[in-house]
């Protein structure tokens, strides 16, 4: 199953807009503590909608916990970040793949970046008027380009 992995989020909307998205995509939603709002907050679960109850939602302490428990290989990590060099169209995504978020203000923090490198793709933009994109239609473009090969057509 792929997973959208969540590192610290801040913004409790696009938290929940990633969730409604993993429940239309069946994928599961990894959170990585500090969140910078609370699961139960209403304004997560708006965004949810009524989706809320159906979302496959993991939380970790932190990213070394969540390193411990899911030891995922190489090929399964693709961490988001707008200066990347490589498009997020150029690899081929395992039907198991951890798509990898940092919070809206900070982005990945710096160690997880720094040891997973190779890993990094940006989703292009056309215009230099927007330095980066809404957390939430991040996740859902990254979500629908990684399931493109494992979708029925």
């Amino acid at each position: 199953m792929t997973s959208i992995v969540l590192v610290q989020p801040e913004i409790p909307g696009n938290t929940g807009a990633g969730g409604r998205t993993c429940v239309a995509l069946d994928m599961e939603l990894i959170l990585i503590r500090p969140l910078g709002f609370e699961i139960s907050d209403k304004r997560v679960k708006r965004s949810g909608l009524d989706y809320w109850p159906h979302i496959k939602l993991v939380e970790f302490a932190n990213w070394q916990a969540f390193i411990a428990e899911r030891a995922p290989r190489a090929d399964q990590l693709f961490l988001f970040e707008e200066y990347a060099e490589r498009s997020f169209y150029e690899p081929d995504y395992p039907a198991d793949a951890y798509l990898v978020f940092g919070s809206e203000t900070k982005g990945i923090p710096s160690e997880i970046v720094a040891a997973h490198r190779s890993q990094m793709v940006s989703l292009p933009m056309r215009s230099d008027k927007v330095r980066s994109l809404n957390l939430a239609n991040t996740v859902a473009a990254a979500a629908y380009q990684a399931l493109r090969a494992h979708m029925p057509r």
